[in-house]
């Protein structure tokens, strides 16, 4: 017996026609654009993003918080300390977290102060690593040839270079330049905050050009690359609109786990003596001139560790969970 077939007239609306909406939405999206959906529905990502949203007002708005509580991160209240160098005085309405022993500053403006140089030096040195070495993979895994001899004797040569010896080199270096012994306590510091991020990001990009390089050549062997070639499209248009958007993950992966990396490094250094100085408001230099007086006053040191620690452990959580989302095969 054959089996009836009936005609419909027009369109039939059911699903056999029509697409399911979701179907469609899922499939017009980019891999970017999937991943940050994936991003916003992890929880710990979001209470991250937060978190790390309020390190970043709280160093935008330092001064208003400061003048909330009408302090200073510079003035000293000699009044308030003894002659052997220890606050009379605690935690109060007039001073948030106390005052610093010996000089007698505020401790809360030195902290809300102290976040700006640690966001401000990890995310210039985090910029700078990444267009360097997105840029320095991208033209030495597309072009090849001398340029990827060269760019790859710089990556082999910078990271066999002693980080340490050149962040303590450095600065010595600049300030024989710039001024000398007989520069000022502000001059000093402002070049050893250039020359930390300059170290920073110099020692940053290499590992991040080695793996746009290998992603690059991996890349170029697909047929769109072949396809742009045919068509004639010049090199900068191959790079941008081809390549690029297929770096995006990688790129990101590595800008999110490198930030507290940098973050951990100029407190390290800090602390060393080798990074920020006076009178910058460091979380590093609060560390460092703290560590004499942790037994009589806790909260002088506690409250700069703290702060670094919450802020690298959030980072790092953050970009845990951005790798996680830019991996398809990885499902949290």
């Amino acid at each position: 017996m054959e089996p009836i077939v009936v005609a419909a007239e027009g369109p039939h609306p059911g699903p056999l026609t029509d697409p399911p909406a979701a179907a469609t939405a899922v499939a017009g999206r980019s891999p970017s654009r999937m991943a940050l959906a994936r991003l916003r529905r992890d929880r710990v990502a979001m209470v991250c993003v937060g978190i790390v949203a309020l390190f970043v007002a709280v160093a935008v708005f330092a001064p208003a918080l400061a003048a909330l509580e009408g302090q200073s991160p510079t003035e000293m209240h000699q009044d308030l300390i003894d002659d052997y160098g220890f606050p009379t005085v605690g935690p109060s309405t007039e001073h948030w977290f106390g005052v610093e022993p010996r000089l007698g500053r505020d401790l809360f403006a030195r902290w809300v102060y102290g976040a700006r140089p640690s966001l401000v030096v990890a995310g210039a040195a985090t910029l700078v690593a990444t267009v360097v070495g997105l840029v320095a993979g991208m033209l030495a895994g597309f072009v090849g040839g001398w340029l990827d001899r060269i760019v790859s004797w710089l990556i082999d040569l910078v990271l066999s270079l002693p980080y340490l010896l050149f962040a303590i080199a450095t600065p010595a270096v600049l300030l024989s330049v710039t001024g000398g012994a007989e520069a000022p306590p502000e001059q000093v510091a402002r070049v050893r905050f250039i020359s930390l991020i300059c170290v920073l990001a110099f020692f940053g990009w290499a590992g991040l050009a080695r793996l746009v390089r290998g992603q690059v050549l991996s890349l170029r062997e697909h047929d769109f690359i072949a396809a742009a070639a045919v068509l004639g499209l010049p090199t900068r248009t191959v790079l941008l609109r081809e390549l690029l958007p297929n770096l995006v993950a990688p790129v990101v992966v590595s800008a999110s786990l490198s930030l507290p990396g940098y973050i951990v490094a100029e407190a390290g250094l800090t602390f060393l003596g080798v990074g920020l100085t006076e009178p910058t408001p460091s979380w590093g230099v609060t560390v460092a001139a703290a560590q004499t007086y942790y037994r009589a006053d806790p909260l002088y040191l506690w409250l700069p560790v703290l702060g670094i620690t919450t802020l690298v452990l959030t980072l790092s959580l953050l970009g845990d969970a951005v790798r996680d989302a830019f991996d398809p095969k990885t499902h949290r």
